[in-house]
């Protein structure tokens, strides 16, 4: 019986296993590919990189109250949009020395807050972290003191109301009807409108305060001022009613003025 003859070795699966060997020794040494979650940190990470330097190009145009557009060849105007939709109230306030406008922006985002008073800027703070609470200043002449709250309503939602000496607006005026006797007359192509104080007796007209002098007569008292070349006086009589008290009444040339309600 012949030797067995010993096993023959396939070369082609030799060169397999050794290929197979040499490529796991590569890939052992090679840098695994980064996971998902990586690439996304890079990104956010890229993102926020580029919203820095936006804000630094932004932040010290923004600071020195700079109205002025950041682009040289930026053709709008001085006022920003952002100016414009930020303006959340608006109120008319009716004093002594005139009719005053107070406007009120709010920003929701930065917390920015600026009043206007007749058009003129009183108070103004950007990058507020907390966006409710309270703006006090003075109105007019007699430097009336204003405040006005911010209130959260709901979410993102605030509400916005005016005090004047420390009521409500509605309050005020309820109240100054009670004290105050308005009338607008038109003498010489320009219109007046004249304010009394009862309580002091004080006459206000477009915003000044006028020198008056009194006098008594049979049914009461007089208060004379001059608007223009025009003679003027203020008649006091009582109603003999307790409820109405006095009744005053402005006489201009000897024509009777009626009185504006506001």
């Amino acid at each position: 019986m012949a030797p067995a003859s010993p096993p023959t070795i396939n070369s082609s699966c030799r060169r397999r296993k050794s290929g197979t060997a040499k490529h796991k020794e590569g890939s052992a040494g090679a840098e695994p590919p980064l996971p998902r979650d990586t690439w996304a940190n890079l990104k956010f990470c890229f993102f926020l990189s580029c919203l820095l330097i936006g804000l630094k190009t932004v932040l010290p145009t923004m600071a020195s109250g700079d109205d002025s557009p950041i682009f040289e060849d930026d053709e709008s105007p001085p006022y920003s949009l952002e100016k414009m939709t930020d303006l959340v109230a608006v109120w008319d306030v009716a004093l002594s020395d005139g009719v005053h406008k107070i406007e009120f922006e709010h920003g929701t985002t930065s917390g920015k807050r600026v009043v206007y008073v007749d058009g003129k800027e009183e108070i103004r703070k950007e990058w507020m972290f907390k966006l409710v609470g309270k703006e006090t200043f003075c109105v007019g002449a007699a430097k009336t003191k204003a405040t006005i709250n911010i209130d959260a309503i709901s979410g993102f939602a605030y509400e916005y109301t005016l005090e004047i000496n420390g009521k409500s607006l509605k309050k005020y005026m309820e109240n100054r009807s009670k004290t105050t006797n308005t009338w607008v007359l038109h003498l010489d192509g320009e219109d007046f409108r004249v304010v009394l104080e009862k309580d002091t007796m004080d006459v206000w007209c477009n915003g000044k305060k006028m020198e008056t002098a009194g006098e008594f007569v049979d049914d009461g008292t007089e208060t004379h001022f001059s608007v223009g070349n025009h003679d003027c006086y203020i008649k006091a009589v009582s109603s003999g009613k307790r409820k109405e008290g006095i009744i005053h009444t402005l006489i201009v040339d000897n024509r009777e003025i009626p009185e504006l309600l506001e």
